[in-house]
């Protein structure tokens, strides 16, 4: 299965050199996860164009959910429903139920929980069912991961995990002359 970001992250940490494009970027991006509907529907315009070339009539799309349902709500919904009505595919956002909360990765640190931690997936909907997964930034990829398997547990058909930003990393590693 293919994995394909759009644009790069920058954590807040890297950003005092960074430029106009950069900041601007990342202003959007933390405007789309916070529900601003200007960003929606930048951050759906950017997906929709990006997947309009594909035939996706026969395929749903469906939004890695958030930590809650409310959060889940504000960031996803019309954003699911203008990309879909962009590439013609079908709005599998009503066929995911996010239940309780679980704690924000970003924040704990820590990924103790798995997909199935808050999430209800339709199977009977899914099964068989041609699905691309959609995520606003993949840091590690542990969370699409998880959720990808729960969506294939449920029968579905994942064919690409497709994410507005990968986060960008700074690290630097030893290198090794020989």
């Amino acid at each position: 299965m293919l994995k394909f970001a759009l644009l790069d992250y920058v954590p807040q940490r890297y950003l005092r050199r960074a430029s106009f494009e950069t900041l601007e970027t990342d202003r959007m991006l933390l405007n789309f996860k916070s529900g601003d509907k200007l960003a929606t529907r930048w951050a759906a315009h950017l997906v929709g164009k990006a997947l309009s070339s594909m035939d996706l009539k026969d395929t749903a799309i469906v939004c890695i959910p958030a930590s809650c349902k409310r959060t889940n709500d504000r960031r996803f919904k019309a954003f699911s429903a203008d990309v879909c009505a962009m590439c013609g595919a079908i709005n599998g956002f009503s066929k995911i139920q996010v239940v309780g909360k679980r704690s924000k990765v970003h924040r704990s640190r820590h990924h103790e929980h798995t997909a199935e931690d808050n999430v209800m997936i339709d199977a009977a909907w899914f099964q068989g069912r041609r699905v691309i997964v959609i995520d606003d930034i993949c840091t590690t990829g542990k969370t699409a991961d998880a959720f990808i398997k729960k969506m294939q547990d449920a029968g579905a058909d994942v064919r690409l995990a497709f994410f507005l930003a990968k986060t960008k990393n700074y690290r630097r590693t030893k290198q090794y002359y020989n």
